[in-house]
């Protein structure tokens, strides 16, 4: 059995850690080919329909075809096929090589298959049992290569930050638990939770699909998932169970497109499966709620389905029968927004973000650093009083200062320079029109403006 009912929730078996079929191969760890049916931990069933479903959508197939596509190794597809042959629905046309058969689907199996499309259109590798997909996220996180002060100063190194905000981005990072950031827009939130991300090292090991009871969940995803490129020895790949992907550590994110809807198991009728939600694709991973409180649902709304999940590290969709089923909640979840945590978070949820830190406008000499900084990595020397211009320029207009205006004004110096054709320089005649094109106002005309505006204040 590879789940069970608790209180009527379908919840995973716990296992051993020999159970988990991960094991260690020298300087990999790797999921375990299954040795035998039985090993798969899944409805034998299931693996016979699926095969079938296979055979429907191809004119003739060879055992070696099935054993690609299912990613199941020969004993356990032979012992398959074996069974179907036997109950009349596939027939063998002949050798296609050594130890190798071509088959063909009968009408017997055709009319099965009509039926089996009705309730799964799944067809694709084998799928893992939920027990085993939760018991090898398990045994993997405490494996994983720890977070090191050092690692997340590297991480970060490419942002000015206030001491205070690495040291917080670092403690969430490392100890794994839930960071707010709020503050102004244009400081940097995003981009510290990118960077932020790539302080996690190492791989991760995720099945294409899982099975509860006879429903099929994907859970790999190309568009959320980076493959990694692994060298394994012949010898370790004999033994890998190919119903695994090894990926890097997932990063996804979200943003305004966010609903309650997507937080639950979206099933596709035309294809007769589920596609788990993006916070589970994240496990193991960064799970990013980017510019949080412009979602199409109520702020509270959206974090309080968050609540039990982040306390206990495990949530519970729903799915098509109304049945609930409990998934691991394994990943590191962010939250960027501009809004103050007052107005969207109650204190429930307050008390079980891990961390929180606000990102507020720079002080003079930050906007100072970072401008210096993103002027030598574009290999640009800035001129004595070009930062001064631009400051002043600021407090004449009551314009608050962003993290992001340094390089948003060097990249238009950079398009002015390269319109009139000569390297990039970074005066302050080519800043005035850079300020002009990023605010939509010309600093002369504003502070022509200013003038006259002081002038009429003393009636002249």
């Amino acid at each position: 059995m590879s789940t069970r009912l608790v209180d009527s929730i379908i919840v995973p078996t716990p296992i051993s850690a020999e159970e988990t079929s991960f094991i260690d191969a020298g300087a990999f760890q790797i999921p375990k080919v299954p040795a035998n049916l039985p090993a798969t931990r899944i409805d034998p069933q299931i693996l016979a329909d699926l095969v079938l479903k296979l055979a429907y959508t191809l004119a003739t197939f060879t055992s070696q075809t099935v054993i690609e596509r299912l990613c199941l190794p020969p004993d356990v597809i032979i012992q398959i096929l074996d069974g179907l042959k036997a109950e009349r629905l596939l027939e063998i046309l002949g050798m296609a090589g050594p130890h190798d058969y071509r088959y063909a689907i009968t009408d017997r199996g055709r009319d099965r298959v009509v039926r089996l499309l009705e309730i799964s259109g799944y067809v694709g590798p084998a799928p893992v049992a939920l027990d085993v997909y939760s018991a090898a996220l398990e045994w993997q996180l405490p494996r994983l290569p720890e977070v090191s002060a050092a690692r997340v100063n590297a991480a970060l190194s490419e942002l000015a930050l206030p001491e205070h905000a690495i040291q917080i981005a670092g403690l969430a990072r490392a100890s794994g638990r839930s960071l707010f950031i709020h503050g102004p827009p244009g400081n940097g939130k995003t981009t510290l939770a990118h960077l932020l991300h790539n302080a996690l090292e190492g791989h991760l090991w995720v099945p294409h699909c899982i099975a509860i009871e006879s429903n099929i969940i994907r859970v790999f995803d190309p568009r959320c998932h980076e493959a990694a490129e692994l060298d394994l020895p012949p010898e370790v790949k004999r033994r890998l169970d190919r119903r695994w992907v090894c990926i890097r550590r997932p990063f996804v994110v979200v943003a305004g497109e966010m609903t309650i809807d997507t937080m639950e198991l979206s099933y596709s009728a035309a294809h007769g499966y589920y596609e788990a939600p993006l916070h589970v694709k994240a496990n193991g991973g960064t799970f990013l709620l980017d510019d949080f409180g412009r979602q199409r649902v109520e702020p509270r709304l959206l974090l309080n389905r968050w609540t039990f999940p982040l306390e206990h590290g495990t949530d519970y969709l729903t799915l098509q029968t109304g049945q609930k089923v409990a998934l691991p909640f394994r990943q590191m979840l962010i939250v960027c927004t501009n809004l103050h945590p007052n107005t969207v978070m109650d204190p429930a949820f307050l008390r079980r973000i891990g961390y929180r830190m606000l990102l507020d406008d720079p002080t003079p000499a930050l906007y100072t650093q970072i401008f210096k900084q993103y002027a030598a990595r574009c290999e640009v020397d800035v001129p004595p009083g070009v930062i001064e211009f631009l400051l002043l320029r600021h407090r004449a207009e009551k314009r608050p200062l962003r993290s992001c205006e340094p390089r948003d004004l060097i990249e238009r110096a950079r398009d002015i320079c390269h319109y009139r054709g000569h390297p990039l320089e970074l005066s302050q005649s080519i800043f005035e029109l850079a300020w002009e094109g990023y605010f939509g106002e010309s600093p002369r005309s504003t502070s022509r403006a200013e003038s006259a505006g002081g002038r009429a204040a003393h009636g002249e």
